[in-house]
């Protein structure tokens, strides 16, 4: 063992108990050695085993499927599976089928429209977001505000970019409506509380829990926390399936939305003449048309592969390679004793996932454009996240923007991002974010460390090459 991996484990002792996904690395997952890949987007997508994809494979050839809405054979069998992957996924949460439903969507963000474009804002309520939102949740605004609803954004405090409770507290104050925050931040990795979900609801509110980033790592028990909706995009946890999302809903809550529209499958019965239409019932009602019922049978295959290596050790190696990043990164330094790296939000492991955003710097503590690491980090084979990953409050607040220096923004109409740049007075559109999962090794870590070391230390970068921008 190297000095570095004695060290690691000596601070991380833990990380030797998560040996078994080693061995997992070299055959479920041996295609990243082949390809001789770093893999660092897990907050991006997860990885498939290639058990998952034989599983998929051999139900397809082994058995016929068909449109699930009729009672032929091939509907039937594909009707038994989607209904077996519902009830998977209420056991994964641990969520009675009493209190709950599972509607499969074809994205997280799909989940996320269904509740805001059928929840009853009015002048008399209100959304409630954290600055710390994915663009998902933030297009909810556009549906309260055609119906007169406020929407309120509770900033992020730096360094740690983390929400004080008592200001959401302070938020929820004020009236009642809908409030909706990520479990787990895209872009700083900070894990917001899930006390906040009962602390709304006594305020009146009902809660939309954005699970997307927190689930791959974390066991979410819908039976302590009891959040109105919460929003699931699968291919997170487990790589595959991909186009498969999820809206998990309680009944009551459910019954209080008002869909705008309706379509294949939504319906009980409707007539052209009589201009007249009634709903489905419960889940039926909000998915549209055909469900991927050929793609929907993996998510329970996934859910049966975590639960056999168990979400908890996944987490544990998680939480040592990010805090062995965390202390890493922090030691970098420039010939002349500046820093190579400024980070954004928390600097250790406590109430935080393995998403790890920062810029690189210059030795004279400029950013290096974002867009020249997606460049070279690509030659290298390693694959990261740069840009603002659609979480423009977290940029915001991680980049020190106030409402002043933006209020320019509403007289742009088509333009570029490099125009918004210039308007706001901003070198970079976003940042470099590294993110950990099931398949990530401290040879990962270190080969990524290694390329940082020696691509970017004393290093003035001319980007001025680069085409425009055209988004963020």
């Amino acid at each position: 063992m190297t000095i570095t991996g004695e060290s690691f484990l000596a601070r991380y002792p833990d990380y030797a108990v998560t040996h078994v996904l080693d061995e997992l690395r070299s055959t479920e997952y041996g295609y990243l050695d082949e390809h001789d890949h770093i893999y660092l987007d897990y907050t991006g997508s997860g990885l498939a085993a290639r058990s998952q994809l034989r599983a998929h494979q051999d139900r397809l050839s082994g058995k016929l499927f068909g449109n699930p809405h009729s009672v032929n054979p091939t509907s039937l069998a594909a009707t038994e599976l989607v209904e077996s992957a519902r009830h998977r996924v209420l056991r994964h949460l641990n969520a009675s089928p009493d209190d709950y439903v599972v509607i499969f969507t074809a994205n997280a963000t799909a989940a996320a429209r269904l509740v805001g474009e059928a929840y009853p804002f009015s002048r008399t309520n209100r959304l409630v977001l954290t600055f710390d939102n994915h663009n998902s949740i933030n297009g909810i605004r556009e549906f309260a505000k055609q119906r007169h609803a406020r929407t309120t954004y509770v900033p992020m405090v730096p360094p740690d970019l983390r929400v004080p409770t008592a200001r959401i507290h302070q938020a929820l104050s004020r009236g009642r409506g809908l409030f909706a925050y990520p479990a787990q931040s895209n872009f700083t990795g900070v894990q917001h509380p899930l006390d906040w979900v009962a602390l709304a609801q006594r305020q009146g509110y009902d809660v939309l829990l954005d699970a997307a980033a927190y689930l791959p790592t974390n066991l979410l028990d819908l039976s302590a926390v009891r959040p109105e909706f919460v929003i699931i995009s699968w291919y997170k946890l487990f790589g595959y399936p991909t186009g498969v999302g999820a809206l998990v809903a309680r009944r009551d809550a459910l019954a209080r939305l008002h869909r705008p529209w309706f379509s294949g499958g939504t319906i009980q019965a409707v007539s052209v003449q009589a201009d007249w239409h009634t709903m489905a019932p419960a889940e039926a009602a909000f998915e549209d048309g055909t469900v991927n019922f050929l793609a929907i049978p993996d998510i329970e295959v996934g859910l049966n592969w975590l639960a056999g290596i168990g979400v908890p050790l996944i987490g544990q190696r998680v939480r040592c390679l990010t805090g062995w990043f965390l202390d890493r990164i922090a030691e970098l330094r420039h010939s002349n004793g500046e820093p190579m790296i400024r980070r954004y939000g928390p600097s250790t492991t406590e109430a935080r996932g393995g998403t790890v955003t920062f810029n690189f710097l210059t030795p004279t503590g400029d950013i290096v454009d974002e867009r020249l690491i997606a460049a070279e980090s690509t030659d290298a084979n390693i694959s990261l996240r740069t840009g603002c990953f659609c979480n423009p409050g977290a940029g915001e607040n991680a980049f020190d923007l106030h409402k002043e220096r933006l209020r320019g923004l509403r007289r742009l109409r088509s333009s570029t991002l490099d125009d918004y740049l210039r308007l706001i007075g901003l070198p970079t559109a976003g940042a470099v974010r590294v993110s950990f999962g099931l398949a990530s090794t401290l040879q990962d870590l270190d080969r990524f460390l290694s390329f940082a070391e020696h691509t970017y230390r004393d290093r003035t970068p001319d980007t001025s090459g680069f085409p425009p921008r055209e988004q963020c």
